[in-house]
């Protein structure tokens, strides 16, 4: 049996089994197992391991002993009553026995039955629609409901169920590989090997070939010590990779039952592996697993993780969900399928035609990983497809289904999939993912409308291709047509932790590009050179589209800088954007990253609809809105480009630079105990100083304080408590690999960059939380050392500090300031030179004073607070968001605006308006 029996075989099958039950006497211990047996024969499953027959268990109500009248592990349990017994008491007596089972032996159905009644219960439906009830004689009509006996699931994608099951799956598969890696197996051998029984699994349980047909093999043909295990596995998979013409007439006959698959899936030859009797036990643990229950989408984010000990330990924790996969094809090309599928509900030509552009649409992930994209792409697409037909279907229009469905005879066929992944392990994955997906993709088709392309045998065609997507041809790998989709999730390297190899490659995706030319290219991240290979494929096939996901920082900062004049030059334009939201990374154990969504094409590509999703909290639900334009900083505005700027743009306004840094081994500061100490040091007190860090001043403690011996004293410096650090300042320094820093070894006394102000100045932290609607600043004297993780401003008046508390300053800052994952990284030269600030008169100077002095007021009615305390959202004092909101309208209003603003992407426009005004004037 190559494939599942049609839907019209199990109808006829069911319409037979009633006739021959019809007259039955319904009697419990005489008939129940005949009856059972018959009705899984009808859904081919004929053979006695396929189910157990009075399979002894536990009532949980009771602990006693009883017998579940059938089981087909993982799937069904069955449950026989006489004629005329109350059904809902069998289903009761029935879910008694669930709890002892073993967890992959855990039905998801239970049937209930007096022979001349059924009741079905599906554990997983929602409450209301978990139950269906028939008669025998209704049967036929109700095979659908059976159907999964024969391979055929219906289930809603993405599901928590699939979840589920899909972690529990790949529990079982890392058990299998921890047994194999003792086998001595490499590397190469282990990964196609797994990938074979990950099929062959799936093939037992999804109607690929008769059910638990791998499962009687191992029962049947290998021997309890598992000694054999590995030599039969290794005919079978030989076996399964040739056609039944080819095959000796003298095979084995249980082996020549399973089907050829080709594909390439058993074609290379392997060593035989050693196996003993656990592994051949945990083989058939993973037998008894349903694995039909498992999702394609999220399964190879799992099975690529059963490698690593400690990804092992962790599995279920982290992978990539379906609905962040759904965050980037939606918008980039699935919505507006959908859309006009909905549109064409009623216009046959219409739906036609939306055929058509479905089978001439080509998908593309130059960075695939275990093929997730790529799986739910094809399903979706597979899913509407079958939506299209049914719908001409019911208009009265058969023409788009042929009376025997081919491959050829799809719109959307798995060779319009294309992927390219570096490593073996992970493509591997992602080709027999789109291989069970594209199965599962069969059995719904067959399922709605009785005929469906053969699973098997599989055809040849590669369409994972494994190498350096940055030095292939995308354009040969993908084939040809003006709909070409690219997406993905390339890897993110920051361009100082490239490796030389990752070096060469951003050299040898820009050198081509001439227009790139003086946009220091080589300092781009590493996930932007896929960007310059999509603009190079869009360059060739002008209706492309693009959506990439990358983290936070390439729409920021100096990445966006170079990013937003590139793409510009290279003709391209953002579409649709989700700001920044966690994204949790396929890799257990790894962190969850803080990531964007770019979807971008050409700058002529018609119909344009662009798109902007913000998220309130990056962990929480995004929301739309329709921006007129869209640059590549995710605002609603032109692509203008800040430049970076050593002083301020606007005359007047006090410079701003990082603190000084002691690169001192830490020798140079104190804690309260040493403080204590040296102030009670005539030498030694006249230099001690408080000392501030960004943490320091935002969460108040621990206080530190510095030695500051820039003027001291040589006597003093020979004081032994400052002797001793100084010598150990010496040796950290020399220790280090920085040249400069080793030169100041020889002025130990001396910070390694002194820029401390001589009179009072302002300070904000270098980086601060994006929870804070406003970046907490103060003022400090100039005895106050100010650490390199602080901004200061020298010379600052209380007007200018208001500015920089303000939520103009903050609309800037969102925008154009670097990130340290999510967090406000502030460098004077990007995110506070280039604002363009309007001309205050003495009076608005005035009037911003008193606004910050009533800042200042209400942060010292809480003394025992915190400037972290004070500024976090859910805590913030009313009196003190009351002063900041005043200080906001004095600022917008100087700004131009009529009344308060209400967001700051309204103030981002006006200081667009005011940085357009200020380059019109300069002639720039």
């Amino acid at each position: 049996m190559t494939k599942p029996l049609s839907l019209n075989e199990l109808r006829s099958r069911c319409a037979e089994f009633a006739i021959e039950w019809r007259d039955s006497s319904g009697d419990e211990r005489q008939e129940a197992q005949s009856f059972v047996r018959d009705l899984l024969a009808a859904f081919g499953i004929t053979e006695t391991r396929a189910a157990l027959y009075e399979k002894r268990a536990q009532r949980t109500s009771t602990g006693g002993q009883g017998y579940i009248d059938a089981l087909v592990p993982g799937l069904l349990l069955i449950e026989m009553k006489s004629a005329g017994k109350n059904l809902g008491l069998a289903e009761i007596q029935a879910l008694d026995y669930v709890d002892d089972l073993p967890d992959t032996e855990q039905p998801r159905y239970v049937l209930t039955s007096d022979f001349k009644r059924f009741r079905l219960l599906d554990l997983l439906a929602p409450k209301g629609a978990d139950t269906v009830e028939f008669s025998l004689d209704e049967l036929p009509k109700h095979t659908e409901s059976l159907a999964f006996l024969a391979g055929y699931e219906t289930r809603t994608f993405g599901s928590g169920e699939q979840e589920a099951a899909s972690i529990k799956a790949a529990k079982i598969m890392a058990e299998l590989y921890e047994s194999l890696e003792g086998s001595g197996y490499d590397d190469h051998e282990a990964s196609i090997f797994l990938v074979r029984v990950l099929f062959s699994l799936y093939a037992d349980d999804s109607g690929i070939w008769e059910r638990d047909l791998f499962t009687e093999f191992i029962e049947m043909r290998t021997t309890s010590d598992g000694t054999d295990l590995g030599a039969q596995l290794t005919m079978l998979f030989q076996v399964m990779n040739q056609p039944r013409e080819r095959r000796a007439s003298t095979l084995d006959e249980l082996l020549a039952r399973f089907p050829y698959v080709n594909g390439g899936i058993f074609s290379e030859p392997l060593s035989i592996p050693s196996f003993d009797r656990v592994m051949r036990d945990k083989m058939l643990a993973a037998c008894a697993f349903n694995w039909s229950s498992i999702s394609p989408a999220i399964f190879g984010s799992l099975f690529q993780a059963v490698k690593s000990p400690q990804a092992r330990r962790e599995l279920g924790e982290h992978y990539t969900t379906e609905t962040n996969i759904r965050k980037t094809i939606d918008p980039l090309f699935f919505d507006e399928l959908t859309e006009r599928f909905t549109a064409a509900q009623h216009d046959t030509k219409m739906l036609k035609k939306l055929r058509a552009e479905l089978a001439n649409l080509r998908l593309l992930d130059p960075a695939c990983g275990c093929g997730n994209f790529l799986v739910v792409a094809y399903r979706d697409l597979r899913a509407l497809e079958l939506r299209i037909l049914l719908r001409l279907q019911e208009l009265g229009d058969t023409s788009q289904i042929p009376l025997f469905f081919e491959r050829d005879d799809l719109a959307v066929k798995l060779e319009h999939m294309a992927g390219i992944e570096v490593e073996e392990w992970p493509a591997r994955i992602a080709a027999t993912a789109l291989r069970l997906v594209d199965h599962q993709a069969n059995m719904q088709m067959e399922l709605a409308l009785g005929k469906a392309p053969d699973t098997l045998p599989l055809d040849t065609i590669s369409v994972i291709h494994v190498g350096n997507a940055l030095r292939m041809d995308w354009n040969e790998v993908v084939p040809a047509s003006d709909s070409t989709i690219v997406m993905g999730n390339p890897p993110f390297i920051g361009m100082s932790w490239m490796n030389k190899v990752q070096q060469a490659d951003n050299r040898q995706v820009f050198t081509p590009i001439n227009e790139a030319k003086g946009l220091r290219t080589g300092r781009l991240d590493y996930v932007a050179c896929w960007y310059a290979k999509a603009a190079d494929l869009i360059a060739k096939r002008p209706l492309s589209r693009v959506a990439f996901v990358s983290t936070n920082s390439i729409t920021q900062g100096e990445q966006a800088r170079t990013m937003v004049p590139l793409l510009e030059r290279l003709g391209c334009e953002v579409d649709f954007g989700h700001r920044t939201f966690k994204w949790t990374s396929e890799a257990p154990g790894a962190a969850a990253v803080h990531c964007v969504i770019v979807g971008f094409s050409s700058a002529k590509r018609p119909n344009k609809r662009r798109r902007l999703f913000s998220y309130p909290s990056i962990t929480g639900q995004p929301i739309e809105t329709v921006p007129e334009r869209l640059n590549f900083y995710l605002f609603d505005g032109p692509n203008n480009v800040p430049v970076k700027l050593s002083k301020p743009l606007v005359e007047g306004m006090p410079n701003a630079h990082k603190g000084s840094q002691p690169t001192d081994g830490g020798h140079l500061l104190l804690d309260e105990a040493q403080m204590c100490e040296a102030v009670q040091i005539p030498e030694v007190a006249p230099y001690v100083r408080q000392f501030v860090q960004a943490r320091d001043m935002l969460q108040g403690s621990p206080r530190r304080w510095c030695l500051w011996l820039g003027d001291a004293q040589p006597q003093h410096l020979r004081h032994p408590f400052i002797k001793n650090r100084l010598d150990q300042v010496a040796e950290a320094r020399l220790k280090s690999p920085t040249a400069s820093v080793q030169e100041y070894a020889a002025k130990p006394a001396l910070f390694t960059q002194n820029r401390q102000p001589k009179g009072p100045y302002f300070a904000l932290p270098e980086v601060s939380s994006e929870n804070r609607r406003w970046i907490p600043g103060t003022f400090f004297d100039s005895d106050v050392i100010a650490g390199n993780k602080l901004i200061i401003f020298p010379d600052a008046k209380p007007w200018h500090a208001a500015l920089l508390q303000s939520s103009m300053f903050m609309a800037w800052v969102e925008t154009f300031a670097g990130r340290l994952e999510s967090r406000y990284s502030l460098a004077p030269g990007l995110a506070y030179f280039p604002i363009p600030w309007p001309e205050f008169d003495e009076r608005a100077r005035q009037q911003l004073t008193d606004r910050i002095d009533q800042i200042f007021e209400a942060r010292e009615s809480y003394r025992d607070a915190t400037l972290a305390d004070l500024y976090d959202p859910a805590a913030m004092p009313a009196n003190l968001l009351d002063a900041h909101t005043a200080l906001d309208r004095a600022v917008d209003k100087a700004f131009g605006a009529a009344s308060l603003l209400r967001s700051n992407d309204e103030r981002l426009a006006l200081l667009f308006e005011h940085n357009n005004a200020r380059m019109t004037e300069s002639g720039t």
